[in-house]
């Protein structure tokens, strides 16, 4: 079975505190903040190499962004992927979840054939959940997405869809698309000889002339949706702090909500 599986390089979450915005071009800026796997992105990894060891096949991993991202791929391949590609252009820079799909959607088809391809739900950094559904509808295949259990069924997937107060089980044939949640596996960490084959394995990178996209198709051209601003919303709550035990608080409380009419 032929897998790709889509990953993102996001800035690490334990760092999010150091973020800052550039007001002139609307751009978060992340210099000096390091970089991971999209947390959910390593669980699509994880669900294709089981996959993989289920019923054979090979699983290649994509990523669009800078040449530092090539870090991301490089980690995917130690962990187990078969072969990588990474979307590096200028001309993908500024692009929503719309343009995003659509040059994923682009790769994924000049890497025929495939059956599945796996994402995480969301990014820690965006956190819209909308580049895999729109990525599957570009690519006119079913998905599924908050999926927490996979397996392999004959020639079909049979995966449990996560909802508010339960789960519903599906059967998708591929060619299909997932969209993974935390609890579907425990990603695997690289190996020694992984990390020692990892510098054998297939590496690519392809810029637009590869795609077959003009570049209003994708970066911020090719975007439904800018940035206009982004405004830090400070809190005016008041706080009054009550003393004195526990019925003498309360009681003062709420004298203090009648003063206020908030009773």
């Amino acid at each position: 079975m032929e897998m790709v599986v889509c990953l993102k390089q996001v800035p690490d979450p334990e760092h999010f505190s150091k973020i800052s915005y550039d007001p002139v071009t609307r751009n978060i800026i992340r210099e000096g903040i390091p970089a991971i796997i999209n947390p959910l992105d390593r669980h699509a990894l994880e669900a294709a190499l089981q996959i993989r060891e289920a019923v054979s096949g090979r699983v290649t991993v994509i990523s669009m962004g800078p040449p530092q991202a090539r870090a991301a791929l490089e980690e995917a391949l130690a962990t187990g992927a078969d072969r990588a590609v990474l979307l590096s252009d200028r001309a993908f820079g500024g692009a929503d979840t719309l343009a995003t799909a659509r040059t994923l959607a682009a790769a994924i088809r000049r890497l025929c054939p495939w059956d599945v391809v796996l994402c995480g739900n969301e990014t820690v950094d965006g956190a819209t959940a909308q580049v895999a559904p729109q990525l599957a509808e570009m690519l006119g295949v079913p998905h599924a997405a908050q999926v927490q259990r996979v397996e392999v069924e004959g020639q079909s997937l049979q995966v449990e869809r996560a909802l508010e107060n339960g789960y519903v089980k599906l059967l998708l044939k591929p060619p299909c698309l997932l969209a993974v949640g935390r609890g579907v596996n425990r990603p695997r960490l690289p190996t020694v000889i992984g990390i020692m084959e990892a510098a054998s394995k297939e590496l690519l990178t392809w810029g637009l002339g590869d795609l077959g996209l003009s570049p209003q198709q994708v970066g911020l051209d090719g975007s439904a949706i800018r940035v206009v601003d982004v405004v830090a919303l400070g809190s005016g709550r008041r706080r009054e702090v009550f003393t004195g035990s526990a019925p003498e608080a309360v009681k003062a409380a709420v004298r203090r909500l009648v003063e206020m009419e908030a009773l």
